[in-house]
């Protein structure tokens, strides 16, 4: 089946959509309602349901949207001439995006359909061949994995979440803690196997 690319308008409404979708469930968690969603988003209940048939189908597509825009920064810095600041470039950039907007709620969606499976997955691929050639080049550590790495992705984030007030920034010293703690200077053995995924 050949997929026709959006007209212009019918486009724009989607990127609104995503929007204020992921808004709306970042405020009220997953029960927000299509209603609140597209009066959000300044259109009609039935535009929502003309991009997407269930709100399953929405919460889907904005975590496509988000794993989308990070594998898409991942590939193009499987290239980088240097392995480790393109690492930390794209934990960067997975931080940046958790803090442009609370994403929690991703968390309860799960997989609701194969195209997430794929992408999550093809997201997984990019960061330990990310991870690989840092450690080829002694950026990191000896003995850190992709999996490593794909669990301590939302640690800078998560532990601000703890204070009531933080500033905005303050992702950004937990993920230079996080990778000072993967390079090699100074390193100690680490007490567990890396898990598998």
């Amino acid at each position: 089946m050949v997929t026709r690319p959006l007209r212009a308008d019918a486009a724009r409404n989607r990127e609104l959509l995503l929007a204020a979708a992921a808004d709306e469930f970042a405020e009220r968690g997953l029960d927000a309602s299509v209603a609140d969603i597209a009066r959000r988003a300044g259109v009609g209940k039935g535009t929502v349901f003309r991009h997407f048939a269930t709100k399953d189908d929405l919460i889907a597509a904005i975590v496509l949207d988000r794993i989308d825009g990070l594998n898409a920064i991942g590939e193009r810095l499987l290239t980088a001439p240097d392995p480790g600041a393109a690492l930390l470039e794209f934990l960067t950039a997975a931080a940046q995006q958790r803090q442009q907007r609370d994403l929690s709620f991703l968390q309860g969606a799960g997989d609701v359909n194969t195209e997430m499976t794929r992408v999550r997955e093809r997201m997984y691929q990019v960061i330990h061949a990310l991870v690989d050639r840092a450690r080829e080049h002694g950026a990191i550590r000896e003995d850190i994995t992709g999996t490593d790495v794909v669990l301590l992705m939302c640690a800078p984030n998560h532990v601000t979440s703890y204070l009531p007030n933080p500033a905005p920034d303050l992702w950004q010293r937990y993920l230079a803690i996080i990778f000072d703690g993967l390079r090699p200077e100074g390193a100690h053995p680490l007490p567990q196997p890396s898990p598998g995924l």
